[in-house]
């Protein structure tokens, strides 16, 4: 009989454990990926369904909000069902939204299916987090783990510009979603074999629906009232009434979170500063980040010209700085200089490249115009994705580390869905004065996207300074993720 603490049956079982942390971080990056792969195709999806640019906006918003929306309560039934069976469930809702995407032939068909993906993707995310954890129990492999997925998630966004401009240049837009079905099937069919079936024994069997519900409604009327601000009128009944009633149910919301006894998200948790913070911080970082992937995507389709495949390549620069510094480089600037700094130091990089693309010309050249600020950005988003996450890490013990990711994660969610609303109505608002004022089309166009920039500029810099409200101390304290470094 074996000895099951044998050398061998322990390697077997590590081997076991790490395929399927790949076969995770497989699903992770197809929800990912569909984060930004979309940004490329924009300007073929805007030309072959007849969006305007601010509903433009929709086609990414419907996917991040349902996405911010439901995490928290993702996180929740994966707790109380198994956190494979919801992964499972999860991933065959966004396959299958997925197939919907591809065959859409109006606005809002591929709206509708976008926010179906953006609940399935919702699902994946929370309980993949919950299923590492799961899978690496002792706090050293769980770290190597944690940083694992942490690369995937955070170069997974951007090839997926890379790979949305291939697929568009080569075939179509519609295959942008339809790759999505073999990987789909195939992650599927591996979770069933590798991933362990697990739930928690005495999970309270009581959902924060009325939370779901009250905060992703709030949040919805909220962009939709911005979106449409232009068209309206941003002191019409129309937008004011829609942002009050926002307003509203994120009140109620919070009267909810203070007197059920599972809530969503309990608000004793925001007592901690770090994690406040870092959830401030998400929200602008976000939004500085779909400044660059949505405005610069536009601006060279639009403006300079570029097709998709040129678009995608000149992203590439950015791409591997960003994976580079995902990888290791964030973490080793975070162990030498802390938190803090290298966090400030990352997003006033980001704010750089924002503005050098806000004086980008009409006529502009690749070296001289675009690859500079794609260099800086790629450096500064690089850098700063980590700290924000040891930052809302730091201050929570082991058993509330899923919750305080899933707060930050629903951070970065909104603040990409709002920060993009806002800067689709600024450009579009911008582009229609200047048209007004006898400019022509381009540089009409042009102005709008200088406009958006700055203002994706000032989300950059608002971080820094929401920065130094950060708690310094040592950065793997407090979440049993790693050892404390000198």
């Amino acid at each position: 009989m074996n000895n099951p603490n044998s050398p061998a049956i322990a390697a077997h079982k590590t081997d076991k454990r790490w395929l399927a942390m790949m076969v995770l971080c497989l699903g992770a990056l197809m929800i990912v990926l569909d984060t930004t792969i979309v940004n490329v195709a924009l300007p073929s999806i805007r030309e072959d369904l007849g969006f305007s640019e601010a509903s433009l906006a929709w086609v990414v918003n419907a996917y991040m909000l349902t996405f911010g929306g439901f995490l928290l309560l993702g996180g929740r039934l994966g707790d109380l069902y198994g956190h494979r069976r919801l992964f499972i469930i999860g991933l065959a809702i966004f396959t299958g939204a997925s197939l919907a995407c591809g065959l859409a032939g109006s606005q809002t068909f591929l709206v509708a299916a976008r926010a179906i993906q953006g609940l399935g993707g919702a699902i994946v995310s929370a309980v993949a987090l919950s299923l590492v954890t799961d899978l690496f129990v002792e706090p050293a492999e769980r770290a190597k783990a944690m940083g694992v997925y942490g690369f995937v998630c955070a170069g997974g966004g951007s090839i997926g510009v890379l790979l949305g401009g291939v697929l568009t240049h080569t075939l179509d837009w519609h295959w942008i979603f339809l790759v999505n079905i073999p990987i789909g099937v195939i992650v599927v069919g591996l979770s069933l074999m590798l991933l362990p079936d697990s739930r928690a024994p005495h999970a309270e069997p009581q959902l924060d629906i009325a939370g779901a519900i009250t905060v992703t409604t709030s949040l919805l009327l909220a962009v939709y009232a911005i979106v449409n601000g232009n068209e309206q009128g941003w002191i019409s009944l129309h937008t004011l009434g829609l942002l009050g009633l926002a307003v509203a149910l994120l009140a109620i919301f919070i009267a909810i979170e203070a007197r059920v006894r599972a809530p969503l998200m309990p608000l004793g948790l925001f007592k901690l500063r770090n994690l406040s913070t870092a959830s401030v911080i998400g929200v602008l970082w976000a939004a500085a980040m779909f400044a660059w992937f949505f405005l610069s995507a536009l601006y060279m389709q639009l403006v300079l010209g570029y097709s998709p495949l040129q678009i995608g390549l000149a992203f590439l620069p950015a791409n591997l700085i960003m994976a580079a510094f995902s990888l290791g480089w964030s973490a080793k600037l975070i162990m030498r200089f802390g938190i803090r700094p290298t966090l400030m130091a990352g997003m006033t990089l980001v704010a750089a490249g924002l503005a050098l693309f806000a004086r980008a010309p009409v006529d502009g050249s690749f070296m001289l115009d675009v690859l500079p600020s794609m260099v800086v950005l790629g450096c500064g988003c690089g850098i700063a994705f980590n700290p924000v996450l040891f930052a809302a890490m730091n201050d929570v013990s082991p058993t509330e580390s899923g919750l305080a990711s899933g707060i930050v994660n629903t951070a970065f969610m909104m603040g990409g869905a709002l920060g993009l609303a806002i800067l689709a109505s600024v450009a579009s608002s911008r582009a229609g004065a200047l048209i007004a004022a006898g400019q022509p089309q381009l540089t009409a166009l042009t102005g709008g996207y200088h406009a958006a920039f700055l203002i994706g500029t000032i989300f950059a810099v608002t971080a820094v300074i929401a920065a130094t409200f950060l708690r310094t101390g040592n950065a793997f304290a407090g979440n049993g993720a790693g050892s404390g470094g000198h």
